[in-house]
C-alpha cells in the first residue's frame, strides 16, 4: 500500500481548531500521514488567543532535519511561522530537501485579532518563502498586507493575486470569505495567466476558527496524493465547505470547523453532533 505523506510547519492551537491540530486532522482525513514541525506553542480557544511562546531557532530547524533526513514529505505546508529567523530556517530546509510542493499560508492575524505574524516577518516572507511556493492561500486581509493594496472589490483581489504571482509563488488561491458584498464566497485560483472562480454558499456562522488553516492542509494534502493544483484546490473548497456547514457548535466565541463532515458526507453519514 502506497503511503501519502505530508508536513505542517505552523504553530499549536491548544483548543484544536487551528494550526499543527486542525492540519493533522485534515491530512488524516483525506488519508494522508501527517508530519509535523512546531514553531511556537499558543495558549487559546474559542474566545482568542491567551499566549504566544515561540521555540528556539535550533528546535525549528531539528525538527525539520529530522523529518527530512528520515520521512520525505511529498508535500510541505506552512502556517503560522511568527519570526523572520523562522520564515529564512524554513525556507533553507525547503531548499535542501527539494520540497517542491510547498503550500504558503500566511497567516498573520488570528480570528480575535492577535498578531501572528510579527511585522519584519512580513518581508521575510516575500522575499525567503513566496519564491519557493506552489500555492499561496492568502485571504483579503493578508493579501492586502503582503501587496499593500487596499481589497474592495473582484477587481482589486485579481491585482492582488497578480502580484502575489509576481513574487514567486505558481498558484494563487485568493480566498473569498472576508469578502461579505457578494452573496456566495468566491475563491480565485490563478496559474500566472488565467483565473478559476470557485463559488461556494455563504454560511453565516461564528464557527469558522481554523478555515485558512483546514483549507491549506486539504489542498497539501490532495498534492501529496499526485493531484493537480486545480483538482486539489477543487477537494479542499468541498472539504472546508462542508466542515463550515456542518457546525461542531463548541466554544463560547469562533468555534472551530467540524473536520469528520467531508468524510462523513463522501460516506453518506451525517451527525449533527459529534
Amino acid at each position: 500500500m502506497k503511503i501519502f505523506k505530508a508536513l505542517t510547519i505552523a504553530g499549536s492551537d491548544s483548543g484544536g481548531g487551528a494550526g499543527i491540530q486542525a492540519d493533522l486532522k485534515t491530512f488524516q482525513e483525506l488519508g494522508v500521514y501527517g508530519m509535523s514541525a512546531l514553531t511556537a506553542v499558543t495558549a487559546q480557544n474559542t474566545l482568542g488567543v491567551q499566549g504566544v511562546y515561540p521555540l528556539e531557532m535550533e528546535a525549528v530547524a531539528q525538527q525539520l532535519t529530522s523529518i527530512g533526513d528520515d520521512l520525505q514529505p511529498a508535500a510541505v505546508k506552512t502556517g503560522m511561522l511568527f519570526s523572520a529567523d523562522i520564515i529564512r530556517i524554513v525556507a533553507e530546509k525547503v531548499k535542501v530537501y527539494g520540497w517542491t510542493n510547498l503550500v504558503v499560508d500566511p497567516v498573520m492575524v488570528a480570528k480575535g485579532g492577535s498578531k501572528l505574524l510579527q511585522q519584519e516577518a512580513v518581508q521575510s516572507l516575500i522575499t525567503s518563502l513566496l519564491p519557493l511556493a506552489l500555492v499561496t492561500t492568502p485571504n483579503i486581509p493578508e493579501a492586502e498586507i503582503l501587496t499593500g493594496l487596499t481589497i474592495s472589490s473582484l477587481h482589486d483581489r485579481e491585482e492582488a493575486a497578480r502580484r502575489i504571482s509576481a513574487m514567486g509563488s505558481r498558484y494563487v488561491v485568493m480566498k473569498g470569505g472576508h469578502d461579505s458584498s457578494s452573496e456566495g464566497v468566491i475563491d480565485l485560483l490563478f496559474d500566472g495567466h488565467e483565473f478559476l472562480y470557485l463559488e461556494s454558499k455563504r454560511v453565516e456562522t461564528r464557527h469558522t476558527h481554523g478555515t485558512g488553516c483546514t483549507f491549506s492542509a486539504a489542498v497539501t494534502a490532495e498534492l501529496a496524493r499526485g493531484k493537480a493544483v486545480p483538482e486539489a484546490v477543487r477537494t479542499a473548497k468541498a472539504f472546508i465547505q462542508a466542515a463550515i456547514e456542518d457546525e461542531l457548535g463548541i466554544g463560547a466565541g469562533h468555534g472551530p470547523t467540524n473536520h469528520f463532515a467531508y468524510q462523513n458526507r463522501v460516506r453518506g453519514e451525517h451527525h449533527d453532533t459529534i
